[in-house]
């Protein structure tokens, strides 16, 4: 067991790490070695979910490379050879903005969202579960439904009218890279969905599917 591993509903803290302090639930939750007496359609369910948000997290993080590429290319040009770019500013912004958007699916998937856990990782997991399911229910969905209803038709209307960027004279078209966030709210609302039937199986059974305990 790494050093750093944090599953819900033990009480573990002397692996916590300085910064697993405000880490909610951090886990390594195997998505092929859930539950036997989980449902057969809600553990189909759940595989299928997690498999995709951390297939697309490994695809995500490739763009880490042409992110760094861009960063290294101004620096070099600008101070080696007094050349900056026009492209750069633009290019990296944008590769970080898809990256964080496309990739939070993955994160929730992997239980490292922030937020504040003092009181929450010393609760029973069926207490944990309740919570959870609650939250989903009247929060995380409405939020995340309204989100990518105002999110696609601002970055659809940034694709009809070819919208470009002012910042800089490069003036990139912006519709690309704003239709991220609506298809990265989408991949939340499939992990929420698969978070969400974790936390009705852990409501009832008291353990956490896919965690060992």
């Amino acid at each position: 067991m790494p050093p750093s591993f944090f599953s819900r509903g033990n009480r573990m803290t002397e692996h916590l790490e300085p910064m697993d302090e405000m880490i909610a639930g951090r886990r390594a939750g195997d998505p092929d070695h859930l539950p036997g007496d989980m449902l057969p359609w809600m553990r189909h369910a759940i595989a299928r979910i997690d498999h995709f948000s951390i297939l697309t997290g490994k695809v995500i993080c490739w763009l880490s490379l042409p992110l760094m590429a861009a960063m290294v290319y101004e620096i070099v040009a600008r101070y080696l050879f007094t050349a900056p770019t026009a492209w750069a500013y633009d290019i990296s912004r944008m590769i970080y903005g898809a990256m964080f958007v496309l990739g939070a699916g993955y994160a929730l998937q992997k239980g490292v969202h922030i937020r504040s856990d003092f009181l929450y990782r010393d609760w029973p997991v069926r207490t944990q579960a309740k919570v959870d399911l609650a939250m989903y229910v009247v929060l995380y969905f409405p939020t995340m439904l309204v989100l990518v209803w105002f999110s696609g038709e601002w970055a659809w209307t940034s694709v009809v009218r070819t919208e470009r960027g002012m910042d800089t004279t490069w003036m990139p078209y912006l519709g690309p890279i704003k239709m991220c966030l609506p298809i990265g709210v989408v991949g939340l609302i499939l992990q929420g969905f698969s978070e969400t039937l974790k936390a009705a199986y852990a409501s009832k059974h008291g353990k956490w599917p896919g965690n060992g305990n």
